[in-house]
């Protein structure tokens, strides 16, 4: 079943992505520096110093919806490395290894300069390392570190009190950390940071995430729901790998406009919705159709999905130290999604937001905090279904998935 996208926003970030890619690789080819980024460390220093970058999380999902990752597993497994795990770097590292790269999607993902990428568990650091190995590509690591103390309602501290919230330790260590990486890059590349076009960069971010906020306020109160997490997940998180840039700064105010212009017209993604339902877990890039097929038959809605929550509450960071702020957007990043307590509170306080009746939660081999995450929903009265299986790697996810999940609706959630 393929997806149907119907906000405007959501085409034109699909758009915009694939003239950025195509310029990108022209930019690439005409010798300047490339960088791969995870996900989950600061672009914005990339942004600043107009160094191209792209992420390697995004470029899995590219890979898994053109189902091309399985091929690049196979790479991965043919030069003696697992392919089993940590299967979200595992793709993009594969297609180094493709012997015809111009034949990946959208003409290949060229060969970067520079990996970054933290040290948040020995998997993904071995993934980096490998990619070190490789001819003329350098990574540079960044530390992950902890905090043994967790505040209540960290949400509500991060836009402004993040210091409290992060702890000052963790926030020492990541800027400077961020500090030695704008002085390795202005040496390797020859750009040059500047601070006035930084606080510009972290100001056009604060500004986007802001109408996140607001459009999750927004979906969070309507009744029926006016959009579905098909349209949501690409209208946020497209724009997201563009942070710092007027275009999405923009285009997040008008996802906003687009979804108020629903709700003010009444508009219902199901018109005969019966439940709404919230995803856990990282996108299922290779069937998105999967969140629509529940819609008809069961009148059940997926409203909610991390990608634009954590917008809504992850990412905004007000103070007059840019650099630490940028470190306090980036220093508890995986613990609010991955860690309890901080995630699991943050997923109960989602559900009663957006008054989920049932929850999925796709739990992948590497599940890290999963099993606290759903014992934390039940316990506040949340009926959760679990799946194992990963989201790029389709040999994990099978037609029995979708069944077990409409049993689930009409023997738990509808009952």
């Amino acid at each position: 079943m393929r997806s149907v996208k119907s906000l405007a926003t959501a085409a034109e970030a699909g758009r915009h992505q694939r003239e950025w890619f195509a310029d990108l690789r022209r930019r690439v080819a005409a010798g300047e520096p490339f960088a791969l980024l995870n996900a989950d460390v600061p672009h914005e220093i990339f942004r600043t110093m107009d160094i191209p970058y792209a992420v390697g999380q995004w470029w899995a999902s590219l890979a898994a919806a053109k189902q091309r990752s399985g091929h690049y597993l196979e790479l991965v497994r043919q030069r003696g490395y697992p392919d089993y795990s940590e299967q979200y770097n595992s793709v993009t590292l594969g297609s180094a290894f493709d012997p015809e790269p111009d034949s990946g999607p959208w003409g290949g993902l060229p060969r970067p300069d520079i990996i970054v990428g933290d040290a948040s568990g020995d998997l993904t650091r071995k993934i980096f390392d490998i990619w070190g190995q490789e001819p003329g590509v350098t990574f540079y690591p960044l530390e992950s570190a902890a905090e043994n103390e967790v505040p209540a309602n960290w949400w509500e501290l991060m836009p402004h009190r993040w210091e409290q919230a992060v702890g000052p330790a963790r926030l020492d260590l990541l800027t400077a950390e961020l500090e030695n990486l704008v002085r390795f890059l202005e040496t390797t590349t020859g750009r040059r940071f500047r601070q006035s076009r930084f606080r510009e960069v972290m100001a056009l971010v604060n500004e986007q995430e802001e109408w996140n906020r607001k459009t999750r306020d927004l979906i969070a109160r309507a009744r029926p729901a006016p959009l579905g997490v098909v349209d949501s997940i690409p209208s946020v998180m497209l724009p997201q790998w563009h942070r710092g840039t007027e275009w999405a700064r923009d285009i997040a105010r008008r996802f906003y406009e687009e979804v108020r212009d629903r709700v003010e017209a009444g508009h219902a993604v199901c018109p005969g919705e019966r439940a709404r339902l919230m995803w856990i877990g990282r996108g299922l890039w290779y069937d998105m159709g999967f969140y629509q097929r529940f819609e008809e038959q069961y009148g059940a809605v997926f409203v909610w999905s991390m990608y634009l929550a954590i917008a809504a509450d992850g990412y905004i960071r007000h103070g007059e130290d840019p650099m630490r702020a940028l470190a306090a957007r980036f220093a508890a990043f995986t613990d609010q999604l991955y860690t309890p307590p901080w995630s699991s509170e943050w997923y109960v306080k989602e559900a009663r937001l957006h008054g989920i009746d049932g929850v999925v939660h796709l739990v992948s081999d590497d599940p890290r905090g999963s099993y606290f995450t759903a014992r934390a929903l039940e316990a506040a009265g949340f009926p959760v279904i679990e799946i194992h299986a990963d989201n790029v790697d389709t040999r994990t996810f099978g037609d029995e998935v979708a069944e077990r999940v409409g049993r689930w609706l009409e023997q738990v959630v509808l009952a």
